[in-house]
């Protein structure tokens, strides 16, 4: 078959092979991972050589010049044999360092590598995340100001209620936004290193490496958490950190993907109602049936991958349940899908959303067709209040205009027919003391409160700072190939 390849003859997730941005995949990737432990295998080195071991430069040199030169065959070999991924990478990595073999992993257990990996691998994910989720935060905020006085229906319970405007609605979903980025930096500096620990969490085999010297294992495992770029590491563990870490950076992940399903499915109903549009292409087809649908594809996807993401929490919670005393290996095949997976589908999530964000097309029109139709009941009150300024009796006023409107009503429901109150008002001469301040009455500007100050103080206050330590990262834009 032309175009055939290995790669597709076996399955592949969409995660990576569809959706997920460079940067994100490669995080998570065989080569990072690896890499990585080789680099903690380094550190360890480096900081025992520092504190006395005997630890030559050459064997330092030697372990620096082969970071990148993984045998991912003879790895996969020595696993296959040893069934032990870790020991099957020292025996890869001291393969191609002959000289430093004696010393890789020296003290150290699988924990070392792996645990210390992952973290890494957490922090990472962040530092990839947070540019992202500032830029959607950017993009929504300049169409909130842009639109900050723009009266459209508000609805509860999906009935049209009190007009709110375009901006304001887009500052709820920004509110939540800004409460996500607020949550993962938390997350990720909260991250601390596992560091050295040995096979409990107590440091034996290091102090019996430095022969009962406490002050030179904390110093070990301060320069090994200096030279991986942590500021902490974790003072107490068990084989493993803890695994409520991982809860932790799920959770915020999970809860960013109930604010990105809330913000999405807005924007589904909406465009249903033809208000508001997520970018559709000039070539894109909707329906293979249906020539004419513009269906918001993009939001429905993020809708889709958000409820996976939500889904995902449930691995750390029940992970961190059932690790027994100090660690079991059941945590093991759950984190290598659940923790990648869950960094994976926020990135995809966030890069669609910011796509639909910096193209969202607003029809004020339909907007102000849907307000025609709608805000003449709501303009009842100001009616009868207008009529009481002018001399009217409020119990026969709220008569008059109760049966005007349920006769309205009926025309709407009943027929099929437009809202026909305001003319029925302006025929009935009970109300001929008002008819010249109608059009003002009816103005929608004058039912959307305080909506537009409400988004100014709010974007100057709650969501301009936030965005601050991401001005740099701000002018990349998002194409989605799929």
């Amino acid at each position: 078959m032309e175009g055939s390849g290995e790669e597709f003859m076996k399955y592949r997730s969409p995660l990576v092979s569809r959706y997920a941005s460079k940067e994100m995949a490669f995080n998570f990737s065989d080569m990072k991972k690896f890499t990585t432990w080789r680099r903690l295998w380094l550190y360890l080195a480096k900081a025992e050589k520092e504190l006395g071991l005997p630890i030559t430069d050459a064997q330092v040199s030697e372990m620096e010049s082969h970071l990148e030169d993984i045998d991912f065959i003879m790895a996969a070999d020595e696993e296959r044999k040893l069934r032990h991924d870790v020991m099957a990478h020292v025996h890869t990595f001291a393969h191609c360092c002959p000289t430093a073999a004696p010393i890789i992993h020296l003290g150290a257990t699988s924990c070392y590598v792996g645990d210390n990996t992952d973290l890494i691998m957490l922090r990472d994910g962040f530092d990839i995340l947070l540019p992202k989720l500032a830029r959607v935060i950017d993009r929504l905020a300049n169409f909130a100001e842009k639109y900050a006085d723009l009266p459209t229906l508000g609805f509860t319970h999906y009935q049209p209620a009190q007009l709110t405007t375009v901006g304001k609605r887009a500052c709820l979903w920004l509110q939540d936004l800004v409460m996500d980025m607020r949550n993962l930096q938390r997350a990720r500096e909260d991250l601390r290193f596992r560091g050295v620990k040995g096979t409990t969490g107590t440091q034996a085999s290091f102090l019996q490496l430095f022969q009962g010297d406490h002050e030179k294992v904390e110093e070990l495992d301060r320069k090994v958490t200096e030279m991986a770029g942590f500021k902490k590491s974790y003072l107490v563990t068990g084989q493993t950190y803890s695994r409520k870490v991982d809860i932790d950076s799920l959770c915020v992940l999970a809860s960013l993907a109930a604010t990105v399903h809330k913000i999405c499915t807005d924007i589904r109903l909406l465009a249903n109602l033809k208000e508001i549009e997520e970018p559709f292409e000039k070539e894109q087809i909707g329906s293979s049936a249906m020539p004419y649908k513009r269906n918001p594809m993009r939001a429905e996807r993020c809708c889709s991958l958000a409820r996976h993401l939500m889904a995902l929490v449930s691995d750390p919670l029940q992970t961190a349940a059932v690790q027994w005393l100090e660690r079991t290996l059941d945590d093991s095949a759950n984190r290598r899908i659940s923790l990648p997976e869950s960094f994976l589908t926020a990135d995809i999530i966030l890069s669609t959303l910011q796509n639909i964000t910096e193209g969202l097309v607003v029809y004020p029109k339909v907007i102000e067709r849907h307000i025609r139709h709608e805000l003449p009941f709501m303009a009842t009150e100001n009616i009868i209040m207008a009529m009481v300024k002018a001399g009217g009796n409020r119990q026969d006023c709220h008569e008059k205009i109760r049966v005007l409107s349920q006769q309205a009503a009926a025309v709407v429901k009943q027929e099929g027919g437009d809202n026909d109150l305001l003319a029925r008002v302006q025929a009935d001469p009970y109300f001929a003391p008002i008819i010249g301040q109608l059009d003002s009455i009816l103005d929608p500007k004058t039912f959307i409160g305080r909506a537009p100050q409400q988004v100014t103080r709010f974007l100057s206050e709650e969501v301009r700072p936030v965005l601050e330590p991401y001005k740099s990262k701000m002018d990349v834009k998002i194409e989605l190939e799929l």
